[in-house]
């Protein structure tokens, strides 16, 4: 037993203190504020360096955009300057040889044009109950980078219905443009139905002919009235 004395409060035996977690009950919790900015200052990097690639393709592309003027300013010039030159020289011809030059220029269409591929693709367009009783080419051509020429056609049928079909799968095939001028009976005796003329543009395909199929009747081109007039 422990002894009080007078006027001496009792002595209290201290206590060990108790740690307590510190916990953040306030309405603010707490904050990375290092993360943030690290995302922002992220973002706007990229937001840079996508700015710096957008201006660099912009520049590129308005450079390429300038030299394809520039060249085809060129281009134009030069064949404006070509055309002077051709036209200078023109006029400096005197008719005769305006005439030789245009017979020249006639001879190197003809020389490009294929007969034969005129016969094959004419043979693969008509149909087997038409016959070709003249043919007359009436002028040769360029049109485009193909050679192109312009024919008299005259054909025979029995029915005017085979003619019409005959034109519709010439104008289908996109190589013949026929277009109907004349009607006429067939003369000879014995003969029946009509002989049909026709203005006939023709213009190859490139690279390869008409597929022939088997109702097409062969070209006689010895009833050929000549290549030209």
């Amino acid at each position: 037993m422990r002894q009080f004395t007078t006027g001496v409060y009792p002595f209290h035996e201290s206590k060990p203190e108790v740690m307590s977690a510190k916990l953040n009950l306030s309405s603010n919790p707490f904050r990375n504020r290092v993360l943030p900015w690290t995302v922002t200052a992220f973002v706007a990097l990229l937001s840079v360096v996508a700015l710096l690639f957008i201006a660099q393709s912009t520049f590129q592309t308005n450079a390429k955009i300038l030299t394809t003027e520039r060249d085809i300013a060129d281009l134009r010039k030069q064949n404006d300057t070509l055309k002077k030159q051709a036209e200078a020289v023109e006029t400096a011809l005197t008719p005769d040889q305006k005439r030789d030059l245009k017979y020249a220029h006639a001879l190197v269409d003809r020389k490009r044009f294929s007969w034969s591929r005129l016969f094959a693709d004419l043979e693969a367009s008509l149909p087997g109950e038409i016959k070709v009783t003249r043919i007359l080419v009436k002028g040769v051509g360029m049109e485009g980078d193909r050679p192109a020429a312009d024919l008299d056609l005259v054909v025979a049928s029995k029915a005017p219905s085979n003619v019409t079909q005959m034109i519709e799968d010439m104008e289908s095939q996109g190589v013949f443009r026929a277009e109907l001028i004349a009607q006429n009976p067939q003369r000879g005796k014995g003969e029946a139905g009509s002989e049909y003329e026709l203005n006939v543009h023709y213009v190859p395909r490139a690279g390869f002919a008409i597929e022939p199929t088997a109702s097409k009747r062969r070209v006689d081109t010895a009833g050929e009235g000549g290549k030209a007039r």
